[in-house]
């Protein structure tokens, strides 16, 4: 899936400054530049992954780059195409929130309109530093298949489910995973499942097909074939890696088993893919596992030209537990997603809101300081959806029956969260 749409340049705009009322000279407007006012911008929200080898599809460290794209950068921030965020300011607080603020996109318009200056190249900052292929550094384990899988051209999408036996003597608290997708034109989303005992092996024995050559094994329905133990988490695009919270972690017992499932969507011509995921384990002492919360909602009836085709879900927490974040996850026709708290006393607490939903944007957003919602709080999830013929993200024309699935063409309702048992 590529996560950018293409955006046509727009020439620039004419700005005329304005004279106080008691006065007949102009006041001078400041010129803004790259190195005083544009580089702090595009350093700070923009070249995570506007940078070499990262999902953006071009580069805007340093100023040539800047000025060479600055029309399309004013366009899309313009348009709050870019930086991508989706949750709805005010409804929730969230850590490293990519939002522009509106003098930032005042600015980025006015050094377009007035050619793009570098100003003084000595006050340019210094563009942010990446350890190599890795975001936050080098992994301490890399699970990686030893050879490219060949995906087919056409036919529906595929789960593919490597498997990696860890062969730990000793548990291991992982504290970060990041995902290097091999192909971006074919890897839809990743997922890393956790399974003890032998079950993984039976379900490999049980699923493996016998003229299947290739590593791993291929699922149906998006499951990995058994019931997982706990979940590393996973990747879509827009997802950056994180560090669990200090003293929290995700817990890999002694002899555990990673199954790396990959969603793969075809492109019409035979792809390769050799994705990777990075695990982070933890350097300090441990004192809550890391858990991943599940909503979902399989009874998905999405009728044709049904353009706000509501639906709920509400999960009831049966212990202490403490929230530290949330994604959403819908498919095309998704419009609108809201969750919220509904405490034992009845007060409400607002989670996360997004009305533009965006298939090409899943983010995952960290709560700024987590949210402890003792027993018998209450997790209230609604989804939109919209299957109209002027969807333009409709995947069928005509617009046909769609319900839960695990195919692109279908649809889910899915809120994960991270959460650990007891206060924080």
């Amino acid at each position: 899936m590529k996560p950018y749409f293409a955006l046509a340049a727009i020439g620039s705009l004419a700005f005329i400054s304005a004279a106080t009322f008691h006065s007949p000279e102009k006041k001078a407007k400041k010129v803004m530049t790259y190195a005083e006012n544009v580089a702090p911008i595009l350093n700070g929200r923009c070249v995570s992954c506007h940078r070499p080898g990262e999902v953006a599809p071009f580069s805007l460290i340093g100023y040539d780059n800047a000025k060479k794209w600055s029309d399309m950068v004013l366009k899309a921030t313009e348009q709050k195409v870019m930086p991508p965020w989706k949750a709805v300011h005010g409804y929730g607080e969230f850590k490293d929130s990519t939002l522009l603020t509106s003098d930032e996109i005042q600015t980025l318009k006015d050094w377009n309109s007035s050619g793009s200056p570098r100003g003084d190249k000595k006050k340019e900052p210094v563009a942010p530093s990446f350890s190599g292929d890795w975001s936050i550094g080098a992994p301490d384990k890399v699970l990686q298949i030893s050879k490219p899988y060949e995906l087919a051209a056409e036919g529906e999408d595929v789960y593919r489910n490597y498997v990696f036996h860890m062969d730990n003597k000793e548990p291991i608290w992982v504290t970060a995973m990041d995902v290097k997708p091999g192909n971006k034109k074919i890897v839809h989303h990743v997922i890393a499942f956790i399974g003890y005992g032998n079950k993984v092996d039976r379900t490999v024995e049980r699923m493996k097909k016998a003229d299947d050559t290739q590593e791993g094994y291929t699922s149906s329905g998006g499951g990995v074939g058994f019931l997982p133990d706990n979940s590393l988490g996973g990747w879509a695009p827009g997802i950056r890696p994180r560090s669990t919270p200090d003293g929290t972690a995700f817990l890999l017992k002694p002899n555990a088993t990673v199954v790396m499932q990959v969603h793969y969507h075809k492109t019409g011509k035979p792809e390769v893919d050799q994705t990777k995921i990075g695990l982070y384990y933890a350097k300090a002492p441990v004192q809550k596992e890391m858990l991943l919360n599940w909503v979902f909602n399989f009874t998905l009836n999405i009728q044709p030209g049904d353009k706000e085709y509501k639906i709920s879900q509400t999960k009831t927490f049966p212990q202490d537990v403490t929230l530290y974040g949330v994604m959403p996850h819908m498919h095309l026709l998704g419009k609108k997603m809201k969750s919220w708290l509904e405490f034992p006393d009845g007060t409400i607490k607002p989670l996360i809101q997004v009305d533009d939903w965006d298939f090409n944007w899943q983010l995952n957003y960290v709560f700024k300081e987590p949210i402890f919602a003792p027993k018998g709080t209450k997790q209230i999830v609604e989804a939109v959806y919209d299957n109209s013929a002027t969807n333009p993200r409709n995947p069928s024309n005509p617009p046909k029956p769609v319900y839960f699935g695990e195919q692109t063409t279908d649809e889910m309702f899915l809120m994960i969260g991270a959460y650990t048992v007891g206060k924080p």
